[in-house]
């Protein structure tokens, strides 16, 4: 694993850590974070499942986490679900 991976890997863990130590988690505090999940830490359902913690792959761009407002698009995520081709 490069130092590269090492340090996104550390920056997601904390801000996910973040996320769920803030006593009761408003989800106006929060936002669906596209394309950031690991493999089986997504939460939700997406167009080809119906369940949290399912998503086969890393960084699935349909697959979204929620996370702390405004850290998204800072962690390479997007806001939006990608448009069914």
């Amino acid at each position: 694993m490069s130092s590269k991976h090492i340090i996104l890997a550390a920056a997601l863990g904390s801000l996910f850590s973040l996320g769920t130590a803030v006593a009761g988690d408003d989800k106006a505090e929060t936002e669906k974070c596209h394309g950031v999940a690991e493999a089986g830490k997504n939460d939700c359902h997406t167009a080809s499942h119906a369940c949290a913690g399912l998503a086969t792959t890393d960084k699935d761009p349909a697959e979204w986490v929620r996370v702390p407002k405004g850290s998204c698009e800072k962690m390479g995520g997007k806001l939006e679900a990608p448009k069914p081709i």
